[in-house]
């Protein structure tokens, strides 16, 4: 017993080698991490190519530091029209998140709305040459018409052997207002009997003479009375009472030749206000009643209509 507790304790050290370090897993993680840049890296070339300029903006606003805007919009203050949201820092005419995350559909519609209402925006500031052509066209169509009435007129007036010799009792000329009709006196051939309202049988026939041709055209109907610079007698109408009621007196002729009274778009006295022959205000031929054919009213453009 003695003999085995004097034995020495030997104790084994075993050095493990190195190379047994070659079969762990660290360069697997190693790995993954550049596998998983180069996905990042790829999708990233995929985005920046698939998306549009405005997209690209969007994007580069949503990462730009506060203190800094590409934009120089706004009142160019600090901010330069860069507005703070709960997405980060975004520009005038960035993107904002819902619309950066939305389908691919909706994105489309905002863009083609955007593009239509700049093309809307576009087209009011350039000058409307088709209202202009229409606008001319209209004012050549109406030109001859005038010009076809005044000769229909005179044709229909020489058709009238016992009214020919009254042709040089109409005056026709066209003014800023339309085209004018005027039936003048003549000493010893007036068409009213002093102080008379109603017109005599020749006044009449010539009256619905101007009837037949205005019937053909649309256009609206002024009718006014004028008197020489005469005085009225003591008894009777004064001149502008006098050239109101034959006025009014031609309305009713011209309604019973065929002219309609919502055509009518105006009957007044002129008296001796607006005399025909400025120098001698007393002559017969400042009496007479003017029928003007009314212009159409031009086309407006849309941008000047008030």
């Amino acid at each position: 017993m003695a003999m085995a507790s004097d034995q020495p304790i030997i104790i084994k050290k075993v050095k493990k080698g190195g190379h047994e370090g070659h079969h762990g897993g660290a360069w697997k993680v190693a790995y993954a991490d550049f596998v998983t840049a180069m996905m990042a890296f790829f999708l990233l070339m995929w985005l920046i190519a698939t998306a549009d300029p405005e997209q690209k903006r969007g994007i580069a606003d949503y990462f730009a530091p506060a203190s800094v805007s590409p934009t120089n919009s706004g009142s160019g203050g600090v901010l330069a029209g860069t507005e703070f949201g709960d997405e980060g820092v975004r520009g005038p005419g960035s993107a904002s998140v819902v619309e950066r995350l939305a389908p691919e559909s909706v994105r489309n519609e905002n863009v083609r709305q955007q593009q239509s209402t700049e093309s809307s925006s576009d087209a009011d500031d350039q000058p409307d040459v088709s209202q202009d052509a229409l606008a001319n066209a209209l004012a050549r169509r109406e030109a001859a018409e005038f010009e076809s009435a005044e000769m229909s007129l005179r044709q229909a007036l020489q058709d009238m052997p016992e009214l020919a010799e009254l042709s040089r009792h109409i005056i026709v000329d066209e003014t800023p207002e339309g085209l004018r009709i005027q039936l003048i006196d003549e000493e010893g051939r007036s068409m009213f009997q002093p102080g008379a309202v109603e017109p005599n049988e020749r006044a009449v026939v010539l009256l619905r003479a101007v009837a037949e041709v205005a019937e053909r055209l649309p256009n609206r109907l002024s009718i006014s009375g004028h008197t020489d610079a005469s005085p009225a007698g003591a008894n009777s109408l004064s001149n502008w009472q006098l050239s109101a009621s034959r006025a009014n007196a031609a309305l009713e002729i011209l309604n019973d030749a065929g002219i309609a009274e919502h055509r009518i778009a105006e009957v007044s006295g002129k008296a001796s206000s607006e005399p025909l022959f400025p120098d001698d205000p007393y002559l017969a031929g400042n009496r007479r009643l003017s029928i003007i054919l009314l212009r159409e009213a031009p086309v407006v453009p849309p941008g000047n209509r008030i």
